[in-house]
């Protein structure tokens, strides 16, 4: 069985998504009306930007749903998925290209996001850091214990758990989690603690446009981020993608209950190769293998 997965903030670089607009009368055609939709040429910035101009939030997520659903689109009869999942932003672009929901519907709530989050991440100073070589049980037990916030967000992949929260939370959290044997705990340049509790606002602002927006039975289960399970009752999708903000990332999960409802390869699609990676981690045999455009 195929699963493909599509990756989230991150992922992005600079020339992103040049070769599919170069070479696809169709892809042209989706990015034109992608610059439309957003108000503001994106091909611009994700084609010939700076690293710094890309790393905007508000350009970030967008840029990166855009070069995985498009590469999707444009892929057609090489795109046949018996079982989708995304990190984070990249659950939106899973459901889009598995058709629940229309690729415009998609880029306005993907955009609708980014600003949410961007907003919340001005209303309090927060971070997030990432913990490398302890088990989750040790990463819970020490998050919980603190009286700042601070929670497990990521979960990547064995030995490599992303925590958020306020900064004197993660401060302190990072602190104890060293102590107690991470082999590093490093803090990550983002601009504020998604998956958290500290996305309240951003939440309730998305659920608005989430339960206003019509979303289809997907063509195959899309593994959601909030508990890792498969999902195709468009209702408790939107159950999902609504509490995605303020709860966890369970990749180390998802990739797991793949494995054991039958995947036989990963196929990573949009910009770099990270998800593959983390596969591995899970489970080094896997086939990997990222999609790209036919010659």
């Amino acid at each position: 069985m195929k699963a493909y997965i599509f990756p989230g903030q991150g992922a992005q670089f600079v020339g992103m998504g040049k070769d599919l607009y170069e070479r696809s009368e169709d892809a042209r055609q989706l990015f034109e009306k992608a610059n439309e939709i957003l108000g503001f040429r994106i091909t611009d910035v994700m084609f010939n930007g700076t690293d710094e101009d890309l790393k905007q939030t508000k350009v970030t997520q967008p840029a990166i749903f855009l070069h995985s659903v498009i590469l999707a689109k444009v892929l057609r009869n090489d795109f046949k998925p018996d079982m989708a999942a995304g990190h984070s932003l990249g659950e939106f672009s899973a459901l889009v290209s598995a058709g629940a929901l229309s690729f415009e519907d998609g880029l306005r709530l993907v955009a609708a996001r980014a600003n949410a989050m961007q907003k919340a991440c001005e209303i309090q100073p927060s971070t997030m850091a990432a913990i490398l070589g302890l088990d989750d049980f040790t990463v819970e037990d020490i998050c919980h214990e603190l009286t700042d916030v601070v929670v497990p967000a990521n979960y990547n992949c064995p030995g490599q758990l992303v925590i958020s929260g306020t900064i004197a939370g993660v401060d302190a959290a990072c602190e104890k989690l060293t102590a107690a044997g991470a082999k590093r705990a490093l803090k990550l340049n983002v601009g504020g603690a998604f998956h958290s509790p500290l996305m309240e606002a951003a939440r309730v602002e998305l659920e608005h446009a989430i339960v206003h927006t019509e979303i289809k039975e997907p063509v195959c289960p899309i593994y959601q981020n909030i508990d890792a399970k498969p999902y195709t009752d468009p209702a408790k999708i939107k159950h999902n993608l609504i509490a995605q903000l303020t709860g966890p990332v369970r990749w180390t999960q998802t990739v797991m209950h793949m494995i054991e409802d039958g995947a036989t390869s990963f196929t990573e699609v949009g910009p770099g190769n990270v998800l593959q990676g983390l596969v591995k981690k899970v489970d080094r045999a896997m086939p990997t293998s990222s999609a790209v455009l036919p010659e």
